[in-house]
């Protein structure tokens, strides 16, 4: 097999990418590569390994020409056979959604499965831990949904002019966004200048923490109360809707 793991040196396929294409895990294909003969591997797995090369034998291996084309067309046939795998696993759990919305979460889990196999830096974690938060985030804070519009137009996905969300809003944050990123790409925002800014970016923050404690501490002094002035001892499924109700009497009683 020594041919055939030269030829994927060449082409820069990685493990992980050719474990997808064929359907296996990486040990699986370690196991795979370790085998002398291509024909003792399962002929499924050896007929998709040759038509991801296109070539019609093992004895073509070393006749194979690597230039650009080649390595392009052998990575189109790759990213095909990946997301097709990729898209078998997960359809079961995409009941229920159309087909255009079947085909953009198998392409967003599809891109998360990819970055994090490829990359197991802390880095990489926390930015999709990151993402994860900012999607929790998202039916609450419009800007969000501005800022996510404002990559895409600013990195060629979609066209400036297009505004699905509110018009006159997300024309707003777009024009101060592009000023601030304008600011910050030209070096001209300095961490001494903006050191001020910041310092009351996390005082604000800290605010409105402080706020959410106390909320949260409210509320549960009042579901305290609530449950005792009811006589039950926790909120249940047949009790939720009258606990409730009583919170929100106790919360009126401050006003």
């Amino acid at each position: 097999m020594k041919e055939l793991n030269v030829v994927l040196t060449e082409l820069g396929v990685s493990k992980v990418r050719l474990a997808k294409y064929l359907g296996v895990s990486r040990q699986m294909l370690y196991n795979y590569l370790a085998i002398d003969n291509l024909d003792d591997w399962p002929k499924e797995k050896s007929a998709k390994l040759l038509s991801l090369l296109n070539i019609e034998s093992k004895d073509e291996l070393k006749n194979i020409k690597i230039n650009g084309e080649y390595i392009i067309e052998v990575e189109h046939r790759l990213k095909e056979g990946v997301q097709d795998s990729s898209n078998r696993e997960i359809i079961a759990d995409l009941k229920g959604f159309n087909k255009k919305e079947q085909e953009l979460l198998s392409e967003i889990i599809n891109l998360l499965k990819e970055k994090l196999s490829n990359d197991k830096t802390k880095e990489t974690y926390n930015t999709y831990l990151y993402l994860y938060n900012f999607l929790q985030s998202m039916e609450t804070t419009d800007e969000l949904k501005y800022i996510l519009a404002y990559m895409s137009k600013s990195l060629g996905f979609t066209d400036p002019s297009e505004f699905v969300f509110n018009k006159d809003k997300q024309f707003v944050f777009e024009s101060i966004m592009f000023s601030a990123i304008t600011l910050y790409n030209g070096g001209h925002a300095s961490k001494t200048k903006i050191s001020e800014t910041h310092k009351k970016f996390v005082q604000d923050i800290e605010h409105k923490n402080e706020e959410k404690l106390s909320r949260t501490q409210e509320l549960n002094t009042a579901k305290v109360q609530a449950l005792k002035e009811l006589g039950y001892n926790e909120i249940s499924e047949s009790n939720a809707k009258e606990v409730l109700e009583k919170i929100d009497e106790i919360e009126s009683r401050k006003v």
